[in-house]
């Protein structure tokens, strides 16, 4: 048991658990402003005044489309506010402070006379002695 609680109070696991929390809060508050603001904006444009209540029916078969069109708008917004104010600020953070991966080497030393050559080369250009062929 004493295991399973160092697991829930590891930081990582706190750390996710008030992320869920806040993406939960962040979601409601954007589906209200989406119903609350949004769609009757459309509603006014498209000469529906409650632009969520749309719906058509096929066979006594209501299909909601204005809740499918409220739910599609917040998560477009969500996912350009995460990806806007956490995906490209993350990315630039680490491209500016993590080491990038070293270029492969272009050339190698010369067993015989420790001169640099191409990584091809099967020939020294300084000692004319033959090399090993490295596969580029």
């Amino acid at each position: 048991m004493s295991g399973f609680k160092k697991f829930l109070l590891r930081g990582n696991v706190v750390d996710l658990a008030v992320a869920i929390v806040i993406g939960v809060a962040f979601t409601a508050v954007i589906q209200a402003f989406v119903k609350g603001f949004i769609t009757p904006l459309i509603g006014v444009f498209g000469g529906i005044p409650d632009f969520s209540a749309w719906a058509f029916t096929v066979n006594n078969s209501r299909f909601a489309a204005g809740d499918f069109i409220n739910a599609l708008l917040s998560f477009i917004i969500i996912a350009a506010i995460v990806y806007f104010l956490v995906v490209l600020p993350v990315n630039k953070l680490q491209e500016r402070f993590l080491p990038k991966e070293p270029a492969p080497a272009k050339t190698r030393e010369c067993p015989e006379c420790l001169s640099k050559i191409p990584v091809g080369a099967r020939r020294c250009a300084f000692c004319a002695s033959a090399v090993d062929a490295v596969a580029v």
